[in-house]
């Protein structure tokens, strides 16, 4: 009843499905991070869910200064944060969803012509300095209520700063 071909075929059974999973661990590793596998570098997920702490401590955040951020923005890390932004505004002067973005550092806040913006933008301010763009992008419904962006924002102050940074150079 129990003999060699029947003890084969089930240990092969288990090596075939430890070889799947592992196989199929190597591909979410390569799927849900950026650079695949490296060794010495650091990995960076390449989507984030985020999600708000309960209670934890009464650890305060830190403030981040954005003239530290600034100097050091890397304009080749904004146009990855930039992929998000794809999905509604371009920048090759054609409005999509959203207004295009050439030039949009320095562009007076609404002053994108043939696009139908919602009006809160020009009551937050009056030109898309690199400050006011670091303020809206961490919230644009809190910075402008009533806007009709529907993104919720980038949370990362470096990516912001970089966003801007890549931004700025394709003005």
């Amino acid at each position: 009843m129990f003999d060699t071909m029947t003890f084969t075929k089930v240990v092969g059974g288990f090596c075939g499905a430890f070889l799947v999973f592992l196989l199929g661990g190597w591909v979410a590793e390569t799927v849900y991070h950026v650079g695949g596998e490296s060794h010495g570098e650091e990995h960076q997920a390449a989507w984030v869910i985020e999600v708000e702490e309960e209670g934890g401590g009464a650890e305060e955040e830190e403030t981040v200064d954005f003239a530290t951020l600034w100097e050091n923005a890397d304009a080749g890390a904004g146009e990855r944060v930039f992929n998000a932004c794809r999905a509604c505004h371009q920048l090759n002067g054609n409005n999509a969803v959203g207004p295009h973005l050439d030039g949009v550092v320095g562009r007076d806040v609404g002053a994108v012509d043939g696009f139908n913006y919602s009006g809160a933008l020009s009551q937050a301010a009056d030109v898309w300095t690199p400050e006011n763009l670091f303020a809206f992008l961490e919230n644009p419904q809190g910075y402008a209520s009533g806007t009709s962006m529907s993104y919720s924002g980038i949370s990362n102050p470096e990516d912001r700063a970089n966003l801007i940074a890549y931004l700025e150079s394709n003005s």
